[in-house]
């Protein structure tokens, strides 16, 4: 992509629940909302290399920090139910009758949940890289919950864990690293462990893995074949148990999908989303 994407795109802002939420925008058209996952130092910034390809394609292209990431402000409930609810409001206040959903990590697993209870607000799901949507393996032990660290990490510690994420090491530029490691401590820290320690109840159904050929709204898929928790093997099972799903497999592409796959993930999703 031309030029420095973070050049084309202005912090917005907007009162949601009480909230000031931050986003970016770029483009006009049908609406596409990008929700980012929950790791520490995530943020609507995840997206920022990918808003012009959907503009220049047609789209209104909307990312959005979540409560208590990046720079919009904490709530009080930080639970995961709480931010899920807190979708169709944010889109209510930013007048999208309607809108395509794509998430990263635990957002893919907050869109699907999204499209099941409020089909009417959604056209579209585009999933990266969720593993919670991935069957568990044959004999294989539960998998552990992710903990936020016992204290704000250095800045080495940010760009490790950012480039524990990529294929492709060299995109964790230093404007990158602190960037992210400005959301990763102060208000920002507090916030993760909050969410941390607010236990998201079951919903009493079955794995939403097991539910995804139930969506009424068309799904796409995408992971990298280098992801984490054998990621690969988990969504060939996957593939194999519904054959249907429209699910791709991205080589050279780990956890952070929207970076290391830009190019493939934007000609994924808009011919996705022009055909469907």
């Amino acid at each position: 992509m031309d030029g420095d994407p973070r050049a084309q795109q202005q912090d917005k802002y907007v009162s949601v629940d009480g909230l000031r939420l931050r986003y970016l925008e770029a483009g006009q058209g049908p609406a596409v909302l990008f929700l980012h996952g929950a790791s520490l130092g995530s943020s609507a910034d995840v997206f920022r290399r990918n808003l012009p390809a959907f503009a220049t394609a047609g789209f209104r292209a909307i990312a959005v920090d979540m409560p208590g990431f990046g720079r919009s402000e904490a709530p009080q409930d930080h639970s995961l139910a709480y931010r899920r609810a807190l979708v169709p409001k944010l889109m209510a206040v930013l007048d999208l009758p309607k809108a395509a959903f794509v998430g990263h990590s635990q957002a893919g697993a907050v869109a699907v949940s999204l499209a099941l209870q409020q089909p009417g607000l959604i056209s579209h799901v585009i999933v990266l890289g969720t593993g919670s949507l991935l069957p568990p393996l044959p004999g294989s032990p539960p998998r552990p919950e992710r903990n936020v660290p016992e204290a704000e990490p250095s800045l080495a510690d940010t760009r490790a864990a950012l480039e524990a994420t990529l294929v492709h090491r060299a995109l964790a530029t230093d404007e990158e690293v602190t960037l992210r490691h400005g959301f990763c401590t102060g208000p920002s820290f507090a916030a993760a462990v909050a969410r941390a320690a607010a236990k998201e109840p079951p919903d009493g159904g079955p794995p939403l893995w097991q539910r995804l050929t139930t969506l009424p709204v068309p799904l796409l898929m995408i992971y990298g074949r280098q992801d984490r928790a054998q990621a690969l093997e988990r969504a060939t099972l996957l593939k194999e148990t519904y054959p249907r799903l429209d699910l791709h497999l991205i080589d050279r592409c780990h956890h952070l999908v929207p970076w290391d796959a830009a190019d493939e993930f934007a000609r994924l999703s808009i011919e996705f989303l022009r055909r469907s």
